[in-house]
Order: C-alpha cells, then sequence, then structure tokens
C-alpha cells in the first residue's frame, strides 16, 4: 500500500497520520505498532508514538509507505 498524505497543519502525530491512511483501525492499534518498532520515519525505527511527521517524510512499515506532502 503506497500512499500520499497532505498535511493540512505544520506537522500530524505519527498515530495520528497511520490512523487517517488507514494503516490501522484505532489510534491504540497504531501506538501498539510504534511501540513494536514496526514503524519507520525516512528509514528510521521511530519509537515516539507522537512524533511530529512533517511534509517530505517518508513513513512506512511492513506493506505500506506514506509520503507525507
Amino acid at each position: 500500500m503506497d500512499l500520499d498524505f497532505e498535511l493540512r497543519s505544520d506537522y500530524i502525530p505519527l498515530c495520528d497520520l497511520l490512523k487517517y491512511c488507514g494503516v490501522t483501525e484505532t489510534g491504540g492499534m497504531a501506538k501498539h505498532l510504534i511501540a513494536e518498532g514496526l514503524v519507520l520515519v525516512d528509514g528510521e525505527v521511530e519509537l515516539r508514538k507522537t512524533a511530529k511527521i512533517r511534509a517530505g517524510q517518508v513513513v512506512s512499515g511492513d506493506g505500506f509507505s506514506i509520503h507525507v506532502a
């Protein structure tokens, strides 16, 4: 699943991005994925659930890639 997400503000918390893009059904599931070290931001493991994701970053994991614009 390769997605594009357009920001409407300066940033979006990582857990919210995963939920909004349909990677997880709930915010709780998103937080679990992040805590397990299964989410990468720009190729690096990100363990902060509310990491600020900004335009130009790529969030990826098993079976998904989100390009933030």
